[in-house]
């Protein structure tokens, strides 16, 4: 009997022992993640305006629309969606600013495209699946990496691998045929060591406007070795995605008549071309190191790789090339005779392709104790892509040249880019609560773009030649203070400089025309946040002073992006408001608004004179406001939470945005208010870890609206006329969800 119970205690031992190593090994892996890529993050003693969008947040919103929209409750920010629906195309601007001037990064890897700073959400669909949480600093924020940041911050983390074994399938179904499919599947931490996870999805949409149709597919894959203090994760994510062109928008004057008008693709007399498309694929690779030395000190450094490679085709009508100006010549054509005509524009068919490599290393030293906090870090990047056009067909071109190959190049140019950059960042607790913050990071990039632009030089009766080499070395200071006031307040002031460097498009579009320059940002901001268990109210007051700030013209080019100029002086100022009540345990509202004034000193406005040309018209127009900076912005959500039922009721304000410069209420997005209801019921029964059933309604009171739009104004014969394009964004419509997880 004494041996039973000797064997039995031992039984009960080791199996105690077993359960408690494996908790420590989960507790071990969670705490390896959680301090990567926090070189990069605000923190709760960082001066500066931030918020952050948690796991179970986006996953309650997350029915397939794009990450933009996912983050539309955040102060200061405004989503925009081409084909109206949040799928495909869409993007963002924070307190003004495009997506252009956001530093966007993925575990602290840059994701802004190196030549264009967009970032293009349409190729990483579904991405928020595999998200861990979304951080967006506003104004200059902390030192990253990658581009440089006029708006805001995005600093995304991907989710945490696993500890425990899981599989999980979701879809949503819902208006314009717009569906989602997610398989995700976990292998739990397997002797104590590794880790996988894996993530397949597909998201189509027919779009709200007429063939804005959108069929994407991605991937996420992640692999993880777990060993006393070290964790080294190799990730790999994609997407490949294929979307009808509507980038266009729709003229002002089909609003009311015809709201889904797209004009892309039109080939006359009610046809439209079929293969009017965007086609591009891009993989992503990241190797990531993290190593806790001891509990003060902790190193990141990770390798990565982007490969994008794709194009969109278009049809080029005459008519449309007729009034544009664009003769054959522009493609790299001749004109030729037909029928005793001399033909010098034709319907044609071309692609534009895109073949890029992006790579490099990042790495952040990081020590902390219970009075200061440090951090070294830096990056060094290489960006080359290849921009080339092919003509695909000529309407009667075998006249002129028979043996004329259709697929032949009319332009090829090659873009490289060196980025670097270094940082140390220092925060002290100077005494009680009072601490002090400074961030020091130095960049620097070597810019070249050589071969053959896109447009025709007539001087040289041949395409442009391409021959620019630019260097850049960005000094980037900022200092704040933090004062906790007491448990429920605190306050906080700072200072941030941030310089930015010229797109590809701002010089390519400005051969033979004035060189574009570096454009300087000092971001002042203070900021004021009570809160205690029921209530919260807080205030953020900014003062953005831009030094030749790039600003949109109105003009725009071949794929509706609008032309920049450098202006001396313009700036944006304003104070965002947040609020919060708890009023039960399953009832609370949170709400924010900004009010904010965006101007441009002195501003000259020149437009073309197609009578006199290539005469412009000057206008001097003093201070004017600058374009999408509406000023006001206001999010409202209520939120209840009874039991396994989770309700919210949405509410975004937009103000009035100005298309171009000018401030001319003609040439305006008019304010507009959306509602959106998520209704949502979780169910646990047996077999399955749950099963969650919920539903969106968005645009609940059917507003019609635009978030978005495009204006080129032009004299004729004395007379200002425009062409424009519009986004009106989808009336009301719903999306369901289901979701089975094991």
């Amino acid at each position: 009997m004494k041996k039973e119970i000797i064997l039995l205690s031992s039984m009960l031992f080791a199996g105690f022992s077993s359960f408690a190593q494996q908790k420590q090994d989960t507790l071990r892996m969670v705490r390896l993640q959680e301090v990567q890529v926090v070189s990069t993050r605000a923190t709760g003693k960082t001066p500066m305006a931030y918020s952050t969008v948690s796991k179970s947040e986006i996953k309650k919103q997350n029915f397939g629309q794009d990450i933009p929209f996912l983050l539309s409750l955040t102060p200061s920010l405004v989503a925009t969606s081409d084909a109206g629906t949040g799928v495909g195309y869409t993007g963002f601007r924070v307190r003004g600013s495009d997506a252009s001037r956001v530093n966007v990064t993925t575990n602290g890897i840059p994701l802004n495209d190196s030549e264009s700073h967009g970032v293009y959400w349409v190729n990483m669909p579904d991405f928020a699946s595999s998200v861990e949480d979304l951080q967006i600093q506003r104004g200059v924020g902390s030192s990253t990496n990658g581009a440089g940041a006029f708006g805001a911050t995005l600093n995304m983390k991907t989710e945490n691998i696993s500890a425990k074994s899981y599989a999980e399938v979701n879809g949503s179904y819902g208006s314009f045929n717009t569906s989602k499919a997610t398989f995700k599947v976990g292998s739990g931490l397997i002797n104590n060591h590794w880790a996988f996870d894996a993530r397949l999805s597909n998201i189509h949409s027919d779009g709200f406007v007429d063939r804005a149709t959108s069929d994407l597919h991605s991937y996420f894959m992640q692999g993880g070795y777990f060993s006393g203090s070290t964790v080294v994760k190799l990730i790999a994510f994609g997407g490949k995605e294929k979307t009808y062109h509507a980038w266009y928008g729709a003229p002002k004057d089909s609003l009311n008549t015809n709201r889904t008008y797209n004009p892309a693709g039109d080939m006359g007399n009610g046809k439209f071309y079929d293969n009017q498309t965007d086609n591009y694929t891009q993989n992503h690779f990241q190797l990531i190191l993290t190593h806790v030395f001891n509990p003060n000190l902790n190193l990141n450094a990770a390798l990565h790789y982007t490969k994008g490679f794709g194009y969109y085709e278009e049809y080029k009508d005459s008519t449309s090339e007729a009034n544009n100006g664009k003769a054959l010549e522009n493609y790299g054509l001749k004109s030729f005779d037909y029928n005793g005509n001399t033909i010098s524009i034709r319907d044609r068919i071309q692609q534009k392709w895109l073949d890029n490599d992006f790579g490099g290393v990042v790495f952040s030293l990081n020590y902390k104790n219970d009075q200061l906090s440090a951090t070294i870090g830096g990056g060094a990047n290489r960006y080359v892509g290849n921009s080339f056009g092919k003509n695909m067909w000529v309407k009667d071109y075998f006249v002129v040249d028979p043996n004329y190959t259709y697929g032949q190049e009319y332009y090829r140019s090659k873009g490289d880019k060196v980025d670097a950059n270094i940082y140390t960042k220092v925060t002290y607790q100077i005494i009680g609560g009072l601490s002090a913050y400074a961030d020091l990071q130095y960049r620097y990039i070597d810019y070249t773009i050589k071969g053959l632009n896109d447009k025709f030089d007539w001087n040289t009766m041949g395409m442009q030649t391409l021959d620019i080499h630019k260097t850049f070395n960005f000094f980037n200071p900022k200092a704040g203070l933090f004062y906790q006031i007491n448990k429920n307040s605190q306050a906080y002031a700072s200072v941030a400089v941030g310089h930015r460097e010229p797109t590809r498009s701002n010089y390519t579009d400005a051969v033979n025309s004035q060189t574009p320059t570096s454009e300087q940002l000092v971001d002042y901001e203070a900021g004021y946040t009570f809160a205690n268990e029921t209530f919260t109210v807080g205030a953020n007051l900014y003062f953005m002073n831009y030094i030749n700030q790039l600003i949109l013209t109105g003009k725009i080019n071949d794929v509706g992006e609008a032309l920049t100029t450098n202006i001396p002086e313009s700036y944006r100022a304003g104070v965002e408001l947040m609020a919060g009540v708890k009023f039960t345990n399953w009832l609370k509202w949170d709400g924010n608004v900004t009010f904010s004034k965006n101007e441009i000193k002195n501003f000259t406005e020149f437009v073309d004179d197609w009578t006199n040309w290539p005469a412009q018209v000057t206008t001097q127009l003093e201070t004017t406001p600058i374009a999408f900076s509406p000023n006001v912005v206001a999010n409202s959500i209520f939120t209840a939470n009874y039991q396994k039922l989770d309700v919210a009721l949405q509410s975004n304000f937009v103000g009035k945005q100005y298309i171009d410069n000018s401030g001319n209420e003609s040439r305006m997005l008019n304010k507009y208010l959306v509602n959106n209801l998520r209704l949502g019921y979780t169910f646990n029964p047996k077999g399955f870890k749950s099963i969650g059933l919920s539903l969106l309604v968005n645009n609940i009171f059917n507003a019609k609206y635009e978030s978005n739009a495009w204006v080129y104004s032009y004299y004729e014969e004395g007379v200002r006329k425009q062409l424009d394009g519009y986004f009106p964004q989808a009336g009301t419509n719903v999306l369901a969800n289901l979701s089975f997880k094991f």
